[in-house]
C-alpha cells in the first residue's frame, strides 16, 4: 500500500511541475513623482497568463535595494486579475523617503545614476495548485535627469 501511496505523491508531483505557471518580467523603473515628502518610483510588471480564464492576484510584494540596503519595500493587497491568455501590465509604486534621496547623493553624483536591485513577488491564485508566488529578482540603473537634458 505505502508503495502505491509513493506513486501516487509522485505521479501529481510530475504533473504540477509541469504545469505551464504565468511569467512575468520588470518590465520599467523610472521616476514617477519627486516630492517633499519624498519621491514615488514607477515600477511596471508585465505578467504573461498562459491559461484561457483570468486569474486573480492575491498581493504584490516588492523590495528595493541600492547601495546595500533596503531601500523600501511592501505589498499592494488585491491588486485586479491577469486577463486571460494575454499580457497584463500592472503598476507598483514605490515610495522613498526622502532622507534615502539626500544619503544618494554620493552615488548618483559620480555617475549620475542609482544602482538597484528591485525584488517582487507577485501572488496568484491558481485552479487546483492554490496560491503561488511568482519570484522577480532584477537589477539595474536608474539613470536621473541631468540639468542640460531637461533645458
Amino acid at each position: 500500500m505505502a508503495k502505491l501511496v509513493d506513486k501516487a505523491k509522485g505521479f501529481v508531483a510530475d504533473k504540477v511541475a509541469h504545469v505551464q505557471k504565468p511569467e512575468t518580467d520588470l518590465a520599467d523603473l523610472s521616476v514617477g513623482h519627486v516630492g517633499r515628502d519624498g519621491a514615488t518610483l514607477a515600477g511596471r510588471l508585465d505578467v504573461r497568463n498562459p491559461y484561457s480564464h483570468s486569474i486573480p492576484i492575491c498581493e504584490i510584494s516588492y523590495s528595493l535595494r541600492s547601495a546595500g540596503r533596503e531601500v523600501a519595500s511592501g505589498t499592494m493587497p488585491d491588486p485586479g486579475s491577469l486577463k486571460a491568455s494575454d499580457t497584463t501590465s500592472l503598476d507598483v509604486p514605490v515610495k522613498l523617503p526622502y532622507d534615502f534621496l539626500l544619503s544618494l547623493a554620493k552615488d548618483a553624483g559620480s555617475d549620475w545614476d542609482i544602482d538597484y536591485e528591485m525584488r517582487v513577488g507577485l501572488t496568484v491564485d491558481l485552479p487546483v495548485i492554490g496560491n503561488f508566488t511568482l519570484p522577480l529578482t532584477k537589477t539595474g540603473e536608474l539613470k536621473l535627469s541631468t540639468l542640460s537634458s531637461i533645458f
